[in-house]
């Protein structure tokens, strides 16, 4: 299995160690790893059955203001962009983020939330047999849950969890 980190973190994959497929054949990714995910699986030339992204970023519904203040912020003050940035992450729950914490950088940032999911990208996955799975949290701070599950559901089977948030907890 590959697994491909979210912003400002790194190695936080036992978090979802209960919806990992462990196989050698599938690739994940959570949040901002998750376009990581999704863009080494077009590229990858080597198999792949499953490609599993766990609340994956998605700002394609926020104006260009709100992203100017997302970048803003974080070159404002990146340390207190970031601890806002891991507390809404771990809303509802009070999880403690802090050991996978990895600061971020403004180019990350950037590119989350400037990324654009290509629909024609995720049939062509699903026409490589490729089977795509989406986990999302209804109380997502982050994202919004049910654009992601909109996006999606043509192209993935979409797990929609009811009062978690971003890390599915």
């Amino acid at each position: 299995m590959k697994f491909f980190s979210g912003f400002c973190l790194a190695n936080e994959q036992e978090l979802f160690t209960p919806y990992l497929n462990q196989s050698d054949f599938t690739v994940a990714g959570f949040s901002y790893g998750a376009i990581k995910a999704f863009e080494y699986a077009l590229t990858c030339n080597e198999r792949i059955d499953t490609l599993q992204l766990f609340s994956p970023a998605f700002f394609g519904d926020k104006d260009a203001k709100f992203k100017k203040l997302q970048t803003l912020s974080f070159s404002k003050n990146s340390e207190a962009y970031t601890q806002n940035f891991m507390q809404n992450i771990t809303y509802p729950s009070t999880f403690d983020m802090q050991p996978y914490f990895q600061q971020g950088s403004i180019e990350e940032l950037n590119e989350l939330l400037n990324y654009t999911w290509n629909e024609a990208n995720l049939q062509a996955l699903k026409k490589r047999g490729i089977n795509i799975e989406v986990y999302v949290g209804e109380n997502d701070t982050i994202i919004n849950s049910l654009h992601v599950k909109d996006l999606f559901v043509p192209f993935a089977s979409v797990y929609y969890f009811k009062r978690v948030g971003h890390i599915l907890k």
